[in-house]
């Protein structure tokens, strides 16, 4: 899953329990004959829900278009597109689940699957459901982890993979002096301290983009040998060890002084310009190539290595650097055309269109046989491969998973914003803030 704004964590929180009693009818598939007149039992059309992917949401559509083009003329189905931005997607699904006003097909992010599945909105990808989008051995075991609780039918299914990993300036390295990537926090620090100056910066964030924070709050925790949900599931957002995580990663602008001030208020990718302009010299990214190619920066100019770890720190998650990320792709279960619905899905997993729309937006296929494809093979995914292989962990598939996002981004928003001005940011002011998040979380 990529980006996401701040909304109201606790308006989030309620519309998911609402939506699981008061689900409607949802889907836009009308019943339509094949000249657009009502009173068909077969719908021709159907509307989906697109997640914002490249570098933007016109970039998007311009991508898209073409493929559900072919859509059309293999199946005689119109596909009615909509691209949403990261900072609008949760809770445009989460109002849908509540209105009955939503899609036949979206994309959501990994992580939220199980937070979806609660609300009984979405087709469960039984066995039956698998069989006719091609059978579920196709997708990735790791991808498969993050479409819904442990024990059930998937909510989703996989349509791209992430990961995060470090991309950096090489002109500002090599103007620095440094001639490797660092492996650590502390060779970051280090680094991120050599690189700023003169109005430049070591290290670009997002502070203000709830998604990203919670990504990274998560990577942190695990480090630090903390889970942000016990084994029952229960919310623990205020541990110690969470505490001592926020607190490192707020610190990066707040006590390491490697990035601006003004990173506290980037919410929409300006992380990624800053990078390309040479403004920031380093950036913890999910498939940043393509984004950075948009904004003027070639593939020689920039390297991607692991996200680094801790110095010797103990516990079980010391060399998780990624999570999961990932989008998956779902249908509402009450949609007017089930039929077209799975067939598009079908399609969107198909061998044919995950290479193109993968090897587009620069992401992983989580489809097996697509990723064995040699386009998949470059410098930057065979990092991003790498981690998700060896060292990411999924994020906890719970259904408050999507209420700890919005708290947890927000508190960490809020801390950000804190830092930019000045005020010091201590072990005691970043546990006032989870304390907050965790008693909003449910009980």
């Amino acid at each position: 899953m990529r980006r996401l704004r701040i909304a109201s964590a606790t308006v989030a929180a309620t519309t998911v329990l609402l939506a699981t009693a008061t689900l409607t009818a949802c889907g836009g598939g009308t019943p339509t004959t094949a000249g657009g007149a009502p009173g068909n039992d077969k719908p021709t059309t159907l509307t989906y829900w697109a997640s914002n992917q490249g570098s933007s949401l016109e970039d998007d559509k311009r991508v898209l278009a073409p493929e559900l083009r072919k859509f059309e003329q293999q199946t005689g189905i119109k596909v009615n597109l909509e691209v949403i931005g990261w900072p609008d997607l949760l809770n445009r699904i989460l109002a849908a689940t509540s209105s009955g006003q939503g899609p036949d097909v979206l994309n959501i992010g990994n992580t939220w699957s199980a937070s979806l599945q609660a609300t009984g909105a979405l087709l469960p990808f039984d066995d039956a459901a698998f069989a006719k989008i091609g059978g579920k051995e196709r997708f990735v075991a790791s991808a498969l982890g993050s479409t819904g609780a442990a024990g059930k039918p998937p909510a989703a299914v996989p349509i791209y993979s992430l990961a995060y990993g470090l991309y950096y300036n090489k002109q500002r390295f090599k103007e620095a002096g440094i001639t490797k990537p660092p492996a650590t926090w502390a060779e970051l620090v280090a680094a991120g301290k050599k690189l700023t100056g003169d109005g430049k910066y070591g290290l670009a964030i997002e502070g203000a983009n709830n998604a990203e924070n919670a990504h990274h709050a998560f990577v942190f925790a695990k480090q630090h040998g903390a889970d942000f949900f016990d084994a029952a599931g229960k919310a623990r957002l205020d541990s110690p060890q969470a505490v001592e995580a926020v607190k490192q990663y707020v610190g990066f602008m707040a006590n390491d002084k490697i990035a601006a001030p003004g990173n506290a208020e980037y919410a929409q990718n300006e992380s990624i310009g800053d990078l390309a302009k040479g403004k920031a010299a380093m950036l913890l990214w999910q498939a940043a190539g393509r984004q950075l190619k948009a904004r003027g920066m070639k593939p020689d100019e920039y390297g991607v290595a692991p996200v680094p770890v801790q110095s010797g720190a103990p516990g079980q998650g010391a060399n998780v650097n990624s999570m999961v990320a990932g989008i998956n792709i779902a249908v509402f279960k009450n949609t007017r055309n089930l039929d077209g619905a799975l067939k598009f899905v079908r399609f969107m997993t198909s061998d044919a269109e995950q290479k193109v729309l993968n090897s587009t937006f620069g992401a992983l296929p989580p489809v097996v046989s697509a990723q064995q494809d040699p386009a998949f093979n470059t410098p930057e995914l065979a990092v991003l491969r790498g981690a998700l292989a060896t060292s990411a962990a999924p994020l906890p598939q719970v259904p408050d998973e999507s209420q700890f996002e919005e708290l947890i981004g927000t508190a960490m928003k809020d801390l950000f914003a804190d830092a930019a001005a000045g005020r010091p940011i201590t072990t005691e002011t970043v546990r006032k803030r989870l304390s907050e998040a965790q008693q909003q979380m449910p009980k």
